[in-house]
């Protein structure tokens, strides 16, 4: 097979799998970055060699290497000009004395003891070709890396950018990166010359370099940035002329003794931080770079990872040696400078396990040393497993040390100060809590319907005087998702800007809501999520809400309705779930609500009463449905609330017994007349949750009006039973 043909098969195998394993660890709540590095040692001789030599040597022959090397070398020259364009410094605006102690000292201690490490390591893994030198600082710099772009995507998707914590872990990583990087250019420098009096003149070029660089080189850069503000668009010119740079200044570092990598970092660092020039610069740059190219260097270093090599169980002990020193120095001291510098026990904690993130950055460390070959194959293979498992348990333990109900209580937004003064207000009632209504909001633009609905849930309609002993709250939730751990989106800064754009446009949608006195219980969430329906079940059961009130939408790979994200929360949520199909009315006069009995349509009965307490114009029939020639009286629990009920009330519900075969037929002939049909799941009405959680959706197809769909969240609990008190209460209130 032709080399070049055979290297375009290469790249088509690394992309897919790079993709399918990434997607797998996001999944399990991992960095898709992890994923993506497996995927590169499962394609070298750990996985794929083992399994089958034969067809590995055929796929990935030696001869291809060389161009897997020069493409994961473009790749990571411009995802290092993207590390450095990324590094802003708004990150270095909060708390910066208490960071750089706390970061100083977090590379001190694991470099400290990294070259205390290359003492026992050096003989056993080393030889004589490579001097202690080198090889101790290339180890101590290994062990003090922290993986600056993993960490603040971490501290995105976990919504941190607006805590302590997170605004100092992005300050101590961002001091911490510029740092290393400058250690790890001297240990370049020492590993080329071979002693440190020979690294000297290299230093001081790299010196003189970075100089140039933040003065003329930033002076140009700004002219390149106005010449860009006065077109409004970063023209295909411009961008090349960029590009140039960034591998100019790639090979200039190169000559000079360090590598590559340096000189797109720096340009990337000193470029003008314009909002808008960034974010399109990112933009157009990042897709292909992170798509094509990264996971190609991934491979590109799965196939030098060789964990076969790791053959005896003294090894696995040295293994196990170089992840504790890795662990215990990275994370002790940064708790230690943290709880110097008064930072709380939780915090300092929770600080040192997002320090001791490594990722994709301690990658690239690794491959520069194998370049050099001052770390052999054997300790090459180590640190890679000591990088993984490092990334790997900094999730879990972050949501250990600082589980999300901590960050609710610590991060200041504005919904979360107007909802403490509503819960303060409501500790002086006799209700234990609201009556909370999530609603999930996608697109603030399209669902007004939605937010309407639930403000009619919660509130009365002008008129209508209650005095409920419960104060109702909706929450709109807006849920931001992000896709890839890299995207330029999901850093702290950007995030922070998509945020504060999704408020603006749920505030403008609140503003749209009638009438406008029920406004003031409409309390908007925006968040970062890595995944939606989790997300939404997990801040449903922090806010305490009593119904997820959630849009109908059609999955892009299925026909059923409740299928996809809808499906997950009609499933998974620990709360009552109501689905709203709307069909385009407006009003909401006139409910039909088909009751066979079920807790499902308690909820569903629940509901209509409310909406039919809210409001003194609105009707409710009750329908139901017996089989041919069959006598069936009313339900005993229904027939007791009725009783119960105040008459201004009851006066405006009707119960309809019809006899009829099919059920959803009949349901569907009585939907024509009404404009919302609310509806439990269950068979009755077609809607049901099958294998594997699965739900059909007969009625929602051929409902004519709209439609809400109920699943009650308890087994257990009589929900008719449990609003009789409040229902009974308001009589004496209800304005006619």
């Amino acid at each position: 097979m032709h080399i070049v043909i055979l290297v375009l098969v290469e790249v088509l195998i690394v992309i897919g799998l790079s993709r399918l394993v990434g997607l797998a660890f996001r999944s399990i709540k991992q960095p898709l970055v992890i994923g993506e590095i497996v995927a590169g040692i499962m394609l070298g001789p750990s996985l794929f060699g083992l399994v089958a030599p034969h067809l590995a040597v055929s796929l990935f022959p030696p001869e291809t290497f060389p161009f897997l090397n020069v493409l994961s070398q473009v790749g990571l020259i411009f995802f290092m000009f993207l590390i450095g364009l990324e590094l802003n410094p708004k990150y270095l605006g909060g708390q910066l004395e208490v960071a750089v102690l706390t970061s100083h000292v977090s590379i001190l201690v694991p470099f400290s003891l990294g070259t205390l490490l290359a003492v026992v390591l050096y003989p056993l893994v080393s030889n004589a070709s490579v001097s202690f030198t080198a090889f101790a600082l290339f180890l101590g710099a290994a062990m003090s890396i922290t993986a600056f772009p993993v960490l603040a995507r971490i501290i995105t998707e976990n919504n941190l950018q607006g805590t302590r914590l997170g605004t100092l872990a992005l300050t101590c990583a961002a001091v911490d990166d510029v740092t290393a990087w400058c250690l790890l250019a001297v240990a370049i420098a020492v590993a080329r010359t071979g002693d440190f009096a020979g690294a000297v003149p290299t230093i001081i070029a790299s010196i003189v370099y970075i100089g140039l660089m933040l003065t003329a080189g930033r002076w140009f850069l700004q002219r390149l940035a106005k010449h860009y503000l006065r077109a409004g668009r970063l023209s295909q010119l411009l961008l090349a002329g960029i590009y140039m740079a960034v591998v100019a200044s790639a090979l200039i570092t190169e000559l000079i003794g360090i590598h590559l990598i340096f000189g797109a970092f720096l340009l990337g660092a000193a470029m003008p931080k314009n909002e808008d020039l960034v974010r399109e610069l990112a933009i157009k740059t990042e897709d292909f770079v992170l798509i094509f190219l990264l996971p190609i260097f991934f491979a590109y270093s799965g196939l030098k990872t060789q964990i076969g090599l790791l053959n005896r169980p003294e090894l696995w002990l040295l293994c196990a040696l170089v992840l504790a020193v890795a662990i215990a120095g990275k994370y002790v001291g940064t708790y230690v400078a943290a709880r110097v510098s008064g930072i709380s026990k939780r915090e300092a904690s929770a600080l040192g396990w997002l320090m001791n993130t490594r990722g994709l950055t301690e990658l690239i460390v690794l491959n520069i040393g194998l370049e050099l070959k001052v770390i052999s194959p054997l300790i090459f293979t180590m640190l890679v497993i000591m990088a993984l498992v490092t990334t790997f348990m900094t999730s879990p333990l972050l949501e250990w040390t600082y589980p999300k109900k901590l960050i609710r209580l610590d991060v200041v937004e504005p919904e979360l100060e107007a909802k403490t003064s509503i819960d303060t207000s409501a500790e002086s009632e006799t209700s234990p809590h609201p009556f909370r209504i999530l609603v999930p909001v996608a697109n603030p633009n399209t669902q007004k319907g939605l937010v309407q609905l639930a403000v009619a849930l919660a509130q009365p309609a002008v008129g209508i005087a209650l005095n409920y002993p419960y104060p109702a709250i909706v929450n709109p939730l807006s849920l931001i998702e992000f896709q890839e751990d890299y995207a330029f989106e999901s850093t702290p800064v950007e995030a922070d800007r998509l945020i504060a754009q999704r408020r603006q446009q749920l505030e403008e949608l609140i503003n749209t809501l009638e009438p406008p006195e029920t406004r003031s219980c409409v309390h908007p969430i925006v968040r970062i999520s890595s995944n939606v329906a989790r997300e939404t079940a997990q801040i449903a059961t922090l806010e305490q809400a009593d119904l997820i009130l959630v849009g109908w939408h059609r999955p892009a790979f299925s026909s059923n309705r409740l299928g996809g994200r809808v499906g997950q929360m009609l499933t998974t949520a620990p709360v009552d779930v109501a689905v709203f199909v709307d069909k385009g009315k407006e009003q909401l006069e006139s409910l039909l609500v088909p009751y066979s009995a079920n807790i499902h349509d308690d909820l569903a009965l629940i509901l209509a009463l409310r909406l039919l307490i809210n409001r003194e114009t609105c009707v409710l029939q009750i329908l139901q449905i017996v089989a041919n020639h069959a006598k069936e009286e009313l339900n005993y629990e229904l027939n007791t609330m009725m009783e119960q009920l105040p008459a201004s009330v009851r006066d405006r519900i009707e119960i309809k017994i019809v006899q009829a075969s099919d059920p959803i037929q009949a349901v569907v002939e009585a939907s024509k007349n009404v404009d919302l049909t609310i509806a439990g799941t269950s068979r009755a009405w077609g809607i049901e949750r099958q294998t594997l959680g699965r739900y059909t959706d007969q009625l929602a197809i051929q409902c004519c009006s709209s439609l809400l769909i109920t699943r009650r969240y308890s087994q257990v609990t009589a929900h008719l039973a449990s609003m009789l008190p409040d229902v009974s209460s308001q009589e004496p209130t209800l304005r006619n």
